[in-house]
C-alpha cells in the first residue's frame, strides 16, 4: 500500500525571496508511504525543495495516524519551516525548534517516529 511519487527533478520551479534575493525552488523530495501501525493505516510523509546549490531551503515531515487522532489531520508528529520558523509539530501542538540541517532534523524525525511506533505496539 506504499505510494512513492520520487524525485521530482521536472518540477515546475518555485520564486521564494530569502534574505532579500530571488530564489528558484525544486521539489526534490516528494515521498508519502502507508503501513500498518496501532491497528490502522500509518503515513509517513516527507517532502524537500533545494535551491539552485541542492540545499534544503523548505521541508515538510510528516507522521500521520488519522484513526486515533483528528487534530492536525491526524498528524502525530511533524517537522516544518512552513511559516518561516523551524518548529516541531507533536498531537496539535507545534513548537520552535533549534535547526542545524535538513539530515539532522530529518535523522531526529525519524528517531522519533520509531519511539512513537514502538510506544503503540507495546
Amino acid at each position: 500500500m506504499a505510494k512513492h511519487t520520487g524525485v521530482a527533478p521536472f518540477a515546475s520551479p518555485v520564486i521564494r525571496y530569502l534574505m532579500g534575493r530571488r530564489v528558484r525552488l525544486r521539489k526534490l523530495t516528494d515521498y508519502e508511504t502507508a503501513f500498518q501501525c496501532a491497528g490502522g493505516a500509518g503515513i509517513l510523509r516527507e517532502e524537500v525543495w533545494v535551491d539552485e546549490e541542492g540545499r534544503a531551503i523548505r521541508y515538510n515531515l510528516a507522521f500521520l495516524l488519522p484513526h486515533l487522532s483528528r487534530v492536525d489531520k491526524g498528524r502525530v508528529l511533524g517537522f516544518d519551516n512552513a511559516h518561516g520558523i523551524h518548529e516541531r509539530h507533536f498531537m496539535g501542538k507545534a513548537e520552535p525548534v533549534e535547526f542545524k540541517s535538513y539530515a539532522a532534523t530529518a535523522s531526529r524525525f525519524y528517531r522519533e517516529v520509531e519511539t512513537i511506533r514502538r510506544s503503540y505496539e507495546s
